[in-house]
Order: structure tokens, then C-alpha cells, then sequence
């Protein structure tokens, strides 16, 4: 990457609790992004480190393959908080489909206490993984990830989790993963009310990420407005689809950091 590359950070924010909310102690690690406490809350006691997503076990789903540093990412969380108190707040929807609390962890001790998803960024254990309900303190976990892949630390080192450029033939491998990638849009065009980032003379076959009419009601405050982000490079997160070329769907501003050479 380019070192006079910089950051524009999609800074809309969820409102932030100020208060932690629940103190526990962490009583077994299910994955680097998954843990359990007690004790519980009135329905539930499995967290979900809220923002980030870190290699993934099978944990028991068939021909689901261990993504590289998968037992690293669960060792590095155990060694920080198994076994210790830890608060939780909230910045969005408190719990997931799957009846998971969706908290950030911050381990109580001597000094300041530490951020457990902003160490385990930090550490190159995880990525930054957002969702509209659940926007909050993306800025602070983007610049750790940022930090940390600079210095090629954990994930940063493998091609497996290295950063894709917008290439649709390569990005066709892909499909169905979850990937960050990074180029210059085109064009931008407004159809129906869904804005398409094109990244290509022609979308039927290019990568496109597309912001539907629900979706940009999010970035009603973002400046230029992704209507007339054409020539803009980006980098984008999310799961990859087909939808004549690869695709990517932006549900919230937090997915997209505007880049400038």
C-alpha cells in the first residue's frame, strides 16, 4: 500500500453506552470472538465479542474447514480473559438471531482496563466486523486492525485474510467469503433508489457494491454522498455474492473508508 495513502473514516456512530452494564467473570472460550460468563444475565450467558469477527472453528458444523489462526485467535482470547472479571457494555441491538449477547468486554484490573476487542485487533487476532444495529466505536477498532496490519501481525501476515483488489475474475474464487477489498469506483449510479459502485466499464460482469434504498438512509449525513463517490478508491468489507459479477452489499457506512493517494 502506498505510504501516502490515508484514512477518511465513515465516523456515524451508534450512541455509546456510557456505563458498563454487567460485571462477570468469564467461565469458558468458545472461539476468539465467543465466550460465556457468569453470572449470566436474566436469559442468557454466551457473549458475542460485538465489531469483530475472529478466524472461525467448526465448532461442530460439518465440512466447515478451520480458517488459518483459528486456535491462536481462541488461545490469545483465553490467555486475556479466561477466567477474569470483565464489564460489558453496549453500543446497539443487544443480542443476535442466534440469542447472544452482543457486548464489548473491557477486563477490570489494577490500571486502566483493557478494551478486549480493541487487543484482540491489535494483537492481528480478528477484523473489524460491523452491523447496522451495532455501529458503535467502529473508528477506534478500524485504526487498531489499520495498526496492526501495517505491521503484518497475526492474520495480516497470510494471503488468506490479505486485502483483494477489485478484480472480478480473482474475486469469482471468492464468493460466499467474507473479504476486504480495496479500488476505484468507475461509476457510481443511482438506480431505482439503490446506488451501485461500479468498479468496471461494465457491471454485468465487474465487482459492484450496492447500497439499497434502506441502507442509505444511513449515509444521509456522509459527505461527498455515495451518489458521487465516481473516481473515489474505497475499501469495502463484506460478504461476497454473485449478482452478475462479484457483489457486495453495503448495509451501513461503516463498511465503506473513503482513500485518498
Amino acid at each position: 500500500m502506498n505510504k501516502s495513502l490515508f484514512l477518511l473514516i465513515l465516523l456515524l456512530a451508534a450512541p455509546v453506552s456510557a456505563e458498563p452494564v454487567h460485571t462477570a467473570t468469564v467461565t469458558e472460550i468458545v472461539d476468539g470472538d465467543t465466550v460465556f460468563i457468569d453470572p449470566p444475565f436474566k436469559d442468557g450467558n454466551e457473549i458475542r465479542l460485538v465489531g469483530i469477527q475472529a478466524p472461525k472453528l467448526p465448532l461442530g458444523r460439518k465440512n466447515f474447514p478451520t480458517w488459518p489462526l483459528a486456535p491462536e485467535a481462541k488461545q490469545a482470547l483465553a490467555e486475556m480473559i479466561l477466567g477474569k472479571e470483565v464489564t460489558l457494555t453496549f453500543t446497539g441491538a443487544r443480542r443476535d438471531r442466534y440469542a447472544r449477547w452482543l457486548a464489548h468486554l473491557h477486563v477490570k484490573g489494577g490500571g486502566e482496563p483493557l478494551w478486549v476487542q480493541g487487543e484482540m485487533l491489535r494483537l492481528g487476532m480478528a477484523r473489524v466486523y460491523s452491523f447496522p444495529d451495532n455501529r458503535g466505536l467502529v473508528a477506534g477498532m478500524l485504526a487498531k486492525e489499520r495498526d496492526a496490519r501495517h505491521a503484518g501481525r497475526g492474520i495480516w501476515a497470510l494471503p488468506y485474510y490479505a486485502i483483494r483488489n477489485a478484480d472480478a475474475a480473482a474475486l469469482l474464487d471468492e464468493l460466499g467469503t467474507f473479504q476486504i477489498i480495496e479500488g476505484r469506483i468507475v461509476d457510481a449510479a443511482d438506480v431505482k433508489g439503490t446506488v451501485y459502485l461500479n468498479f468496471g466499464q461494465d457491471w454485468r460482469d465487474d465487482f459492484t457494491v450496492a447500497i439499497d434504498r434502506k441502507a442509505l438512509k444511513l449515509f444521509e449525513d456522509v459527505h461527498p454522498h455515495p451518489r458521487d463517490w465516481t473516481g473515489r478508491a474505497i475499501r469495502v468489507r463484506g460478504w461476497l455474492t454473485k449478482r452478475n459479477g462479484p457483489m457486495i452489499k453495503a448495509t451501513h457506512p461503516e463498511q465503506i473508508e473513503l482513500l485518498a493517494r
